[in-house]
């Protein structure tokens, strides 16, 4: 018998293209995942109707209907334990993930940029892109790395480049990154669920 595919919790804060982008190749049999649950930071998040459409649940979570920061994190490792989650997945999450030890190395982010460079606390969505034009770069991309206690800092699995050209504008530079996204992220999830990925220190190694 196979293993049993990990199951992932996706954590948005918008549209959910990106966990479209997951569903429709767990679906297919590209991603080797099973979405089992999708936690919203934002009870407008477009994601959420896009949940409906895809019929999986989503549950919003939002750190303001906690009387502090303790009871929220307990809420969402409740339900995290509860769904018997593998992997968690940032996908546009703009909350705060509260890492615990017990999930070290099982929480991903997708960043829409090459990190180190254009990352950490208020670089996100078209904030990164009018950076990395406004310094002169002339690629860009995406970086998924795992999860530590710091803003995009934790050891990175997986990157993808693309070009920044002379004519761009956000809009332009991040449809262009966006598209690395979509092969970036589930190609970690695929290194994760084969269990190729070994960290090193601020290094991931990915085995034969």
């Amino acid at each position: 018998m196979s293993a049993p595919l990990p199951r992932l919790a996706v954590l948005v804060s918008g549209g959910g293209r990106s966990l479209e982008n997951l569903v429709v190749r767990a679906r297919d049999g590209r991603l080797n995942a099973h979405v089992a649950l999708v936690v919203s930071s934002s009870a407008n998040a477009g994601a959420i109707a896009r949940c409906a459409r895809l019929g999986i649940p989503c549950i919003v979570l939002r750190r303001r209907d906690h009387a502090d920061d303790a009871s929220f994190e307990d809420a969402l490792y409740a339900l995290l334990l509860r769904e018997r989650i593998d992997l968690v997945v940032l996908a546009g999450y703009l909350a705060r993930f509260p890492l615990r030890p017990a999930f070290a190395g099982r929480v991903v982010n997708i960043h829409p940029a090459l990190l180190p460079s254009f990352g950490g606390k208020g670089f996100f969505g078209h904030h990164v892109h009018e950076a990395v034009l406004a310094a002169g770069a002339k690629v860009s991309g995406c970086t998924v790395h795992f999860v530590d206690d710091q803003y995009d800092r934790g050891p990175i699995i997986v990157q993808r480049v693309v070009p920044v050209l002379d004519d761009d504008d956000a809009d332009a530079l991040a449809a262009r990154v966006f598209d690395a996204e979509l092969e970036a992220l589930p190609e970690a999830i695929n290194l994760f669920a084969a269990g190729r990925l070994v960290v090193e220190g601020s290094r991931v190694r990915i085995r034969p």
